[in-house]
């Protein structure tokens, strides 16, 4: 089963909790074993596991990523001044896969899948979720 599920996002950096949205496309497949891929459509955005209990990790994440790739110094800036998102997005990655059982993401305890918008705001980002199985 596929589906793509859209958000929007009101910062320029952010991280957003996708759990549950990806939760309800897992509960719709009846899958009881497999695999979850989450895959970002978007070159200025990623796809990450990570804590969901204390939101200062995900301001700390983006604040870390800040200090490593400066803005506005790459030559992609010259064509729509966010060369440094595409190269934080590139460092982060895509897409996440997460197993499955009894029809529940394996996740650890403090792990959700985030999206992390580097470049935004943007309306109708799209993530592609799989999911494969029995």
């Amino acid at each position: 089963m596929q589906e793509i599920i859209t958000i929007s996002t009101s910062k320029k950096q952010e991280m957003v909790d996708i759990t549950q949205e990806v939760s309800s496309v897992l509960k719709k497949s009846k899958v009881k074993q497999g695999t979850c891929h989450i895959y970002v459509k978007h070159t200025t955005s990623a796809i990450i596991i990570n804590e969901n209990a204390d939101p200062n990790i995900c301001i700390d994440i983006l604040e870390a990523l800040n200090k490593v790739i400066e803005e506005g110094v790459w030559r992609h800036d010259k064509v729509d001044n966010n060369a440094a998102s595409h190269i934080k997005a590139s460092i982060l990655g895509s897409s996440e896969t997460i197993p499955i059982k009894n029809n529940e993401l394996q996740l650890g305890t403090w792990q959700s899948p985030m999206f992390v918008e580097l470049d935004g705001p943007k309306n109708n980002r799209k993530m592609i979720i799989t999911i494969m199985g029995e």
